[in-house]
Formats: structure tokens, C-alpha cells, sequence
């Protein structure tokens, strides 16, 4: 499983740190923000559809424990392809922002939601762990519980690891937008762009 996941990181690291140019238009950034996405949702969706076919397969070939465990999996990742699917529909036919601010308003709404789904991955973690130490106390199917318990952590943490590139990238990303903004002033008649020397 450390070999998937180091496998999906690479691979969204390959195909999202193309490099910024500091000349590059709004329209070339926009585009970059939605290349970023889309790869982004395109490997949660590949983590989604991969886990619900092995926890259908694991779930059927197994019991005790590892049968939650696969049975948990494909639960949800069922969640996570939805999300992933309507995450990709909605940044394919999404309309190019006006300007150079309202982009950058966008792009600092997404990395904000971003690290609200890294604190909630978090929170997961912790929930599977609780009920891993729950299933010691309770003589009631402990074997769910530890099954459920293990594969949330291992979803939580491959969301948090997830969450985390894929704001790092973005904000690489909106600095670009930012620094193009430092280089515009407004005037009352006029707007302008100063470029240093």
C-alpha cells in the first residue's frame, strides 16, 4: 500500500509541477489551475474506483477483521469517487475567472478548503484509531471495529497526504497570480503595470 501511495504522489507531482513562467498570461494561469484540479480529482478518482474494486473483491474472499476491512474501503471510497467526479465536472465547465484578482480570490478559496479537508482527514485518523481501541473493550463484533477502524486511518491518511500536495502545488501556483497583482496600480483615470529592471 506505501508503494500505491508513493506511486499517486509522484505521478500528481509529475504531471502538475510543470513550472511557472512570470510572463505567462491570466488565460495560461487559469489554465494551469485547471490542469491542477483536474489531475487532482482524476487521482482521487483513480484511488476510489481502486479501492472499491478490491474491497468488493476483498470483502467477498475474506472475513473477520480484513472483510470490514475491505468492506469499509469500498464504502468510501463509493463517497470519494462522487466527490471526485463532480470536483472534475465542475472544473471542466467552469468560466474563466475576469480578471487577475477574482482568480486569485478563487484560488486562496480552494487551498482554504483544502486545509479544512486536511484538519477533517485528521480527525478521521483519529476516528479509526478510536475505534481500533474501542474493539479491546467490547465483546460486540470487536472484529468490525477493528476492521472499520483500520481501513479510516488508512483513508484519512491517504486524503491528508492528497490534500496537502495538492494545496502545496496550488499555492505555488496563486503565488504566480500574486506577484502579478504587486505589478498593477489603479489610479483614479488609469490602470497601470510596473515591471522592475
Amino acid at each position: 500500500m506505501k508503494t500505491y501511495l508513493f506511486i499517486l504522489t509522484f505521478t500528481f507531482l509529475f504531471f502538475t509541477f510543470d513550472g511557472f513562467s512570470q510572463n505567462s498570461s491570466i488565460t495560461n494561469e487559469y489554465e494551469k489551475d485547471v490542469k491542477i484540479r483536474k489531475t487532482g480529482m482524476a487521482i482521487l478518482g483513480t484511488w476510489a474506483v481502486g479501492n472499491m474494486i478490491t474491497g468488493a473483491i476483498g470483502r467477498s474472499q475474506s472475513s473477520g477483521q480484513t472483510a470490514y476491512f475491505h468492506e469499509m474501503n469500498l464504502i468510501w471510497n463509493v463517497v470519494n469517487l462522487g466527490i471526485a467526479g463532480a470536483g472534475y465536472y465542475f472544473t471542466a465547465t467552469g468560466e474563466m475567472p475576469e480578471n487577475a484578482s477574482t482568480m486569485l480570490n478563487d484560488q486562496v478559496s480552494f487551498q482554504k478548503t483544502l486545509l479544512f479537508n486536511a484538519g477533517l482527514d485528521l480527525a478521521y485518523i483519529a476516528g479509526g484509531f478510536y475505534l481500533m481501541e474501542r474493539a479491546k473493550n467490547t465483546t460486540k463484533r470487536p472484529e468490525r471495529l477493528k476492521g472499520y477502524g483500520k481501513s479510516v486511518i488508512l483513508q484519512g491518511s491517504f486524503l491528508f497526504v492528497f490534500d496537502i500536495i495538492l494545496h502545496t502545488i496550488h499555492s505555488k501556483q496563486s503565488s504566480q497570480i500574486s506577484d502579478f497583482l504587486t505589478h498593477v496600480q489603479i489610479g483614479p483615470n488609469q490602470v497601470g503595470v510596473v515591471f522592475g529592471l
